[in-house]
């Protein structure tokens, strides 16, 4: 029964969360139980779930070269590092707590992506710590005074709550970098995998895997984000923006639901 469940949302899941960059933690859990699962397999299970559809959808934007790796490997090692360092000490505060403060972040990021992109920011920013950049026929300049402490709050924020944090980077990368917006997702794909492998790695040490729930789970996941990401890239990227701002808004939901009949 859980199977019939939980293969076809993940499927559905992967599809909407490739599209827009996002990991999709905060609606893989919920569905997970939902289907049966335990807690602590479908955290794991839903790690698993995050590495496989970002690394499909990843293989689709890696292809036609909307990925942006320098910048990954600029501003995601931060999350990465400190996503460890979140769930490390996640004990150390109340869980539903957590998950309002994040729901309420959430909330803020989505209707963020609702208003204006910003225009051209290739201005006359030269000095140090700002880094312009040139990338698939687009100009932009990175504030790294404002991009690495905001990757690194994120991660550890997203550590404690057992998530990617990909709702925070799109917006920072989209907003306050100027990245276009199809480009912004491509990197992103390539940022989720990386810190849903380090959470992924970190609960199958703890002896949560069950083999024969993820495997399945995982397989709908590569297969939804293929799906995901050839559809992205034939979506106006408006729509894209739209798209992450209101999925972004229910994944507050999700966590606010959450929160409220799951606290621990």
């Amino acid at each position: 029964m859980r199977y019939a469940v939980g293969v076809p949302l993940v499927f559905g899941i992967a599809v909407a969360m490739a599209m827009v960059g996002r990991g999709g933690g905060n609606f893989y859990v919920p569905s997970l139980i939902l289907a049966g699962s335990s807690m602590h397999q479908a955290a794991t299970t839903g790690q698993l779930i995050l590495v496989c559809t970002a690394l499909a959808a990843l293989l689709i934007y890696g292809t036609k070269g909307v990925v942006d790796w320098k910048l990954a490997l600029v501003i995601d090692p931060p999350t990465d590092v400190m996503a460890l360092v979140g769930g490390y000490f996640a004990h150390w505060l109340p869980g539903s707590s957590l998950k309002l403060v994040f729901a309420g972040l959430l909330v803020l990021a989505g209707f963020l992506m609702l208003g204006q992109s910003p225009q051209d920011r290739t201005g006359s920013k030269r000095k140090f710590g700002f880094w312009r950049r040139h990338f698939a026929g687009y100009d932009y300049v990175v504030n790294l005074w404002l991009a690495i402490p905001i990757t690194a709050a994120t991660g550890l924020v997203a550590g404690m709550v057992g998530i990617s944090g990909g709702s925070f980077k799109i917006p920072l990368m989209v907003l306050a970098c100027g990245v276009p917006m199809r480009t912004a997702i491509g990197t992103s794909s390539a940022m989720v995998a990386a810190t849903a492998l380090m959470g992924f790695i970190g609960h199958s040490a703890a002896g949560d895997l069950n083999v024969g729930w993820a495997l399945p789970t995982a397989a709908a996941a590569v297969a939804g984000g293929l799906v995901g990401g050839a559809l992205s890239l034939k979506t106006d990227p408006a729509r894209l923006k739209k798209l992450f701002a209101y999925s972004t808004l229910l994944a507050a939901a999700f966590m606010t639901w959450n929160a409220v009949f799951s606290p621990a």
